[in-house]
């Protein structure tokens, strides 16, 4: 609470862009955290006037106090670990928007195919939540889906609601073009990155190569007859970018977005790494080889190996309603984060 009153005071006074930007983010941040404290502060203060009450002469209003106060009993617990969940220690990038990776791993044209299905059931879900996708760059499969596509999903809170979708996805069904009717397994590999701000990361221009070629595709009309893709090396680390969409100058800001996540992913994993003996998420390491779920066609049957979940709702899922898998890892999360808080105070 101090230093929500001091971060609102100095904004008042700063005049610095940079500064009133850093300050203006601490004040959304802390905003919540200081509502749920001076609700939390008034809930104790009219406890404590109502147990006064209850004990009063007034008979009439005592048995009002004694309903107020056993109705406020039961709610107090709740506000308590609401004011808790924002205490405990969360990710400094729960708002941010994310960068979305998908990847066709083992299984040939059907990985691929199943990556295309992952792709548009994040697409949907994105568009049920009224968060933008913008695709920068892909690589389509031979028999349709996707080798490899990647787009940056833009809204408040994307990386909060998304990040436990990071990990290999494993399919079971039987592949179009299987004759005999054999179920195949294939798997596809998703990464989620938090978008970088301007004021997480810097990268100078010396450290970058900056490559353009022509895009390739299927053919027609559509393919780029023009050096327009644009590859960005960050000399540093040796990480790779691209985007091969129609503008040139579109390419490389969407290749930018790209490399300050990945520098910024790195940044998190290193902070990540120096804090291993702190609290894990009980929904996984965030490693992106590890089995995360399984989508059982024939069964219409999801199964989320963190937290031992099985749905039999495939086709709902698949169409985008992603809540029921996403809100119990979310769930799974805020209990280890209480947990943690918890301990600290142990």
């Amino acid at each position: 609470m101090d230093r929500f009153r001091e971060v609102e005071a100095r904004m008042g006074a700063a005049t610095d862009g940079s500064e009133i930007v850093k300050l203006s983010k601490e004040h959304a941040e802390l905003r919540p955290v200081a509502e749920a404290v001076e609700a939390l502060a008034k809930a104790r203060a009219e406890l404590s006037d109502l147990e006064e009450m209850a004990e009063g002469s007034d008979p009439e209003m005592a048995a009002m106090a004694r309903d107020e106060l056993y109705a406020l009993k039961e709610k107090l617990p709740e506000v308590e670990r609401g004011v808790a969940l924002l205490l405990a220690p969360k990710d400094e990038a729960e708002n941010a928007s994310a960068i979305l990776e998908v990847r066709a791993g083992t299984g040939g044209d059907e990985a691929a195919l199943f990556a295309g299905d992952l792709f548009r059931m994040y697409q949907r879900y994105a568009s049920i939540r009224g968060w933008r996708v913008e695709v920068d760059s892909v690589t389509e499969g031979e028999m349709g889906g996707y080798k490899e596509i990647i787009a940056s999903i833009t809204g408040d809170g994307v990386f909060g609601r998304l990040k436990f979708e990071s990990g290999v996805h494993r399919v079971q069904r039987v592949p179009d073009t299987e004759a005999q009717g054999r179920i195949h397994t294939s798997a596809a590999t998703v990464a989620i990155l938090p978008e970088a701000q301007d004021v997480d990361i810097v990268i100078n221009d010396a450290d970058l190569r900056i490559d353009t070629y022509r895009s390739s595709g299927a053919g027609g009309q559509h393919v780029n007859k023009t050096d327009s893709a644009v590859r960005i090396t960050h000399l540093p680390t040796g990480i790779v970018v691209t985007s091969s969409e129609k503008s040139q100058h579109e390419n490389r800001r969407k290749a930018m977005i790209n490399l300050k996540a990945k520098l910024y992913d790195m940044q998190r994993q290193a902070l990540d790494d120096a804090r291993s003996d702190a609290r894990k998420s009980q929904v996984g390491s965030g490693d992106r080889s590890e089995r995360i779920r399984t989508y059982n066609y024939p069964q219409a049957r999801v199964t989320d190996h963190r937290i031992n979940l099985t749905l039999y709702n495939l086709p709902k899922i698949m169409e985008g309603d992603l809540d029921d898998v996403i809100e119990p890892l979310i769930a799974e999360d805020q209990a280890a984060r209480l947990a943690s808080l918890e301990d600290s105070f142990n």
